[in-house]
C-alpha cells in the first residue's frame, strides 16, 4: 500500500495540481487537509479510481480521504472532539484496505496567550482519548495530517526564531509524545527525513527557496504498520512550480504484511 498525506490549502485552488499529482504518484490512500470547501470535487477524483469521503464546512478547515483499496466505516469527527465553540471539520476516519486511517488537521493555536492555544491542546488530548480504544484492540492504525506542531528543534529551520511561539512549545510537544505513548510511531525516521526534513514553508519572503521551513505534517502508525514501512519521503517537488500549496506531501510505502 502506498499512503500519502497532504495539506493542499484549498482543494479547489489546487485541483489541477492534485489530479496531476495523483496520476503521477499513484497513492492508494490519500489524507488531505485544509480542503476549504463544503463540496469536495468527488467526480474529478473518482475518474482516477478513488472513492472519496470528505468533511468540510466552507472556507476554512476541511479534511478528506481518497482510497483505491476500499473506504468503509467512515467517521466525520471523533468522540469527545472539542469545538470553538462547535466542533470543526478537522478529522475524518475510515477503514481502507484493512487499515484504520485518520486524516487530521490540528488547530493552529495562533499565539500562546490566545484561547485557540488551549483549544489546540484540548483537541490533541481528545484525539488521544479517541484513538486509544483502536490501538488497545490491536487494529492497524495510521494517523496522518497537519499537526501544527514541530516535534523537536531539529524540525524547524531556526529554533531561536520560534522562541515564544506556538508549534514548538513544551506543552504541544508533550501532546505528541502522549500520542506516541499509546503505541504510535513516527514513520518518517531520521535517515529518511534528510538534513532538512521540512513539510511546510511560508509563502512569504522566499522561505521555500531559502529552505526556512518546519516539519509539522506527520504520519503516526501502530507498530505493526511501522514495521512494514519500506520507504517514506517528503515530496518537495510538489511544493515547487506555479500556485503550489505551502505544504509538501509525505508518501509512505508499506510492504505486504
Amino acid at each position: 500500500m502506498r499512503l500519502a498525506t497532504w495539506n493542499v490549502n484549498s482543494v479547489t485552488a489546487r485541483l489541477p495540481r492534485l489530479l496531476d499529482w495523483l496520476r503521477t504518484t499513484g497513492p492508494d490512500v490519500v489524507c488531505l487537509q485544509e480542503t476549504k470547501t463544503a463540496t469536495f470535487p468527488e467526480a474529478e477524483v473518482a475518474e482516477l479510481g478513488y472513492e472519496v469521503a470528505a468533511h468540510g464546512d466552507g472556507r476554512w478547515n476541511g479534511v478528506a480521504l481518497l482510497s483505491r483499496v476500499g473506504l468503509a466505516d467512515v467517521e466525520r469527527g471523533f468522540a469527545g472532539q472539542p469545538g470553538f465553540p462547535d466542533p470543526e471539520a478537522r478529522a475524518i476516519g475510515a477503514t481502507c484496505g484493512g487499515v484504520r486511517v485518520w486524516s487530521v488537521y490540528v488547530p493552529n493555536g495562533r499565539t500562546i496567550d490566545d484561547p485557540h492555544y488551549a483549544y489546540k491542546l484540548n483537541w490533541l488530548a481528545a484525539l488521544r482519548d479517541a484513538l486509544a480504544p483502536t490501538l488497545a484492540a490491536g487494529t492497524p492504525l495510521v494517523v496522518c495530517g497537519d499537526f501544527n506542531v514541530a516535534p523537536t528543534d531539529s524540525d524547524v529551520w531556526d529554533p531561536a526564531a520560534f522562541v515564544g511561539s506556538t508549534h514548538v512549545t513544551a506543552e504541544e510537544r508533550a501532546a505528541l509524545v502522549a500520542l506516541l505513548d499509546l503505541g504510535l510511531h513516527d514513520v518518517v525516521p531520521e535517515p529518511m527525513k534528510g538534513p532538512n526534513p521540512f513539510t511546510y514553508w511560508d509563502y512569504r519572503a522566499g522561505m521555500f527557496h531559502k529552505d526556512m521551513g518546519m516539519r509539522i505534517d506527520l504520519v503516526y502508525a501502530s507498530k505493526d504498520l511501522a514495521d512494514r514501512v519500506g520507504r517514506a519521503w517528503i515530496d518537495r517537488e510538489a511544493r515547487k512550480g506555479k500556485g503550489p500549496s505551502d505544504h509538501a506531501p509525505i508518501i509512505v510505502e508499506l510492504t505486504s504484511g
